[in-house]
């Protein structure tokens, strides 16, 4: 009938923590973007296949009235069609609210690469250590 499948990732694409190193926080961003794109095609995929539900409860709506059964049945069966329909656009609203946090969540990345990406080449590439946060504020 369908050949969507349930998602079977856990809901967080990256665990929220305390790492705020460069290449840990690069490395959510990337998961997060990975995630939110995967979402976009998701949500297009369940919206085409309501939208396709949809016209076949309009078809099985019509078969029904014209098989002269009660007409509660085609109201019902018509009700099904136009709250799927309601669905789809209701979707269609979230995917597109999923590709504008991707893109912004890839421009994050990005800004995030030019603002620190220099200082932790740097940083990486000493053999000495770097002093911790807050280190010279006493």
């Amino acid at each position: 009938m369908t050949d969507l499948v349930p998602h079977t990732g856990s809901a967080a694409p990256a665990l929220a923590d305390d790492d705020n190193r460069y290449k840990a926080v690069q490395a959510k961003l990337g998961k997060l973007t990975q995630a939110l794109d995967d979402a976009d095609d998701e949500l297009e995929a369940l919206r085409r296949a309501m939208k396709a539900t949809a016209a076949r409860a309009e078809c099985v709506a019509g078969d029904i009235e014209n098989a002269d059964l009660d007409a509660k049945f085609v109201s019902v069966t018509d009700d099904v069609a136009l709250a799927l329909g309601g669905a789809t656009a209701e979707v269609k609203a979230l995917g597109d609210t999923a590709q504008e946090v991707a893109t912004l969540a890839h421009q994050a990345k990005g800004t995030h690469a030019k603002l620190y990406g220099a200082l932790d080449d740097i940083r990486s590439s000493r053999p000495e250590k770097t002093p911790r946060p807050g280190f010279f504020n006493r």
